[in-house]
């Protein structure tokens, strides 16, 4: 059984920590609560016990025989502290030590998330942005927090990400370590671009052309460069997915908004991963009003015209010559080929470094939790990718992408 401690500091986003608490115990994990002194004045000892079902305690002096202000590092798979607030870190950053959960950070050498959550201000001021980086130069996984709402009407960035996506995030983690994957952040100091979902092409005021693609995979490839320390900007085209945790999200709708999205985040990009399915035509002509059904039973006539390749765009005419472009073919075979031979031949025709294939027949991978591809390469070189969860998969990705990285 995998053994978690869930560190929570003095912050009003404390109660957050309770759904992460449940998330970890009913998956099977180990979970050990050690709150601040502070944090318990805003959930108390009672609520961590009952959710976690074991005591709870802040201070060294609590079952002194145990030394758990070492057994504690010494014995965890994973310690994640949400929130994770600006003192918190301080403290951290410098290897202060003055309750159980700072000594428990100090003992761990297993891997350590943090999950801040301040405000603003807090968030951008020097002495915390110095703390970040000179936690993430020892290689602590710090999540860049998300934007929105904070306490009373404030709002921007400093605001917990959604303890699903802590969850997933550290799952990530825990899922690397066991196969034995490095954890040495890769991707750190690198901005890498991702896109997930389809477009949608709108026909009237209620209806569109789109496609079956859910998101899953781009999202997955987006929490995994996260994960491996990466700045990520994720564009989303119609997806109802909830944000990755450190990751900024530009959402979307049709491929017009998903290239100009896509191409003003890649002039700063290492890498950019087409994992979105964009609508490949678009109406010449949308109607102002709800196509009506005609009296006589005919069907309108719907005049398509070609959307922008934005692959092709980014393939060819590259914002940063440097950057690695991937994209994905989603293909079935057909008389003209089969599924390889298609991708090879789009693979040419589109010019980018990688391309990940996807056999869609019958519906294939569309919504499923796992996934299977192989990767193609403008050199020549393939890598098959075996069944596995979509977070995987993504990670064999980043792994070709690193290593094609200047």
């Amino acid at each position: 059984m995998t053994r978690v401690v869930l560190g929570v500091s003095g912050g009003i986003a404390a109660y957050k920590a309770c759904e992460l608490l449940r998330r970890f115990t009913e998956s099977g994990h180990d979970v050990t609560v050690v709150p601040t002194a502070a944090a318990l004045e805003f959930v108390g000892a009672p609520t961590w016990a009952a959710l976690s079902g074991k005591p709870v305690a802040t201070d060294v002096w609590t079952g002194v025989h145990e030394v758990p202000h070492v057994r504690l590092g010494q014995n965890a798979d994973l310690v994640v502290v949400a929130p994770a607030t600006a003192d918190l870190l301080a403290k951290a950053a410098h290897g202060l030590a003055d309750d159980l959960l700072t000594n428990t950070l100090l003992t761990a050498r297993c891997p350590v998330v943090l999950a801040p959550a301040m405000h603003t201000e807090m968030w951008e001021h020097p002495a915390t942005a110095a703390n970040v980086e000179t936690l993430r130069s020892r290689g602590v996984l710090v999540i860049e927090p998300a934007e929105g709402r904070l306490t009373g009407a404030d709002t921007g960035k400093g605001r917990l990400p959604e303890p699903a996506e802590i969850f997933e995030y550290c799952r990530d983690v825990l899922s690397r370590t066991e196969t034995g994957a490095t954890l040495s952040g890769d991707l750190a100091g690198r901005h890498v671009v991702v896109s997930a979902g389809g477009t949608r092409e709108r026909l009237d005021p209620v209806r569109f052309l789109g496609n079956r693609s859910s998101g899953l995979q781009g999202y997955a490839l987006a929490r995994a460069a996260a994960a491996r320390g990466a700045e990520v900007t994720l564009v989303a085209a119609n997806s109802a997915l909830p944000d990755p945790a450190g990751v900024k999200v530009v959402k979307v709708e049709t491929t017009a908004e998903l290239r100009d999205a896509v191409l003003a985040a890649a002039v700063a990009a290492d890498a950019v991963v087409m994992a979105a399915a964009p609508a490949d035509f678009r109406p010449v002509n949308e109607s102002a009003t709800k196509i009506k059904k005609s009296a006589d039973g005919s069907a309108p006539s719907i005049t398509l015209q070609q959307n922008p390749d934005i692959l092709h765009e980014l393939s060819t005419h590259r914002p940063r010559p440097e950057a690695v472009i991937v994209g994905f073919a989603a293909e079935t075979g057909d008389d003209t080929g089969s599924v390889l031979e298609l991708a090879r031949a789009k693979l040419a025709r589109k010019g980018c470094d990688l391309l990940v294939v996807n056999d869609v027949s019958g519906g294939a991978v569309f919504g499923a939790e796992d996934n299977q591809a192989v990767i193609l390469a403008a050199d020549g070189a393939s890598v098959d990718v075996p069944r596995g969860s979509k977070s995987a998969v993504a990670h064999v990705i980043w792994d070709q992408v690193v290593a094609r990285m200047g």
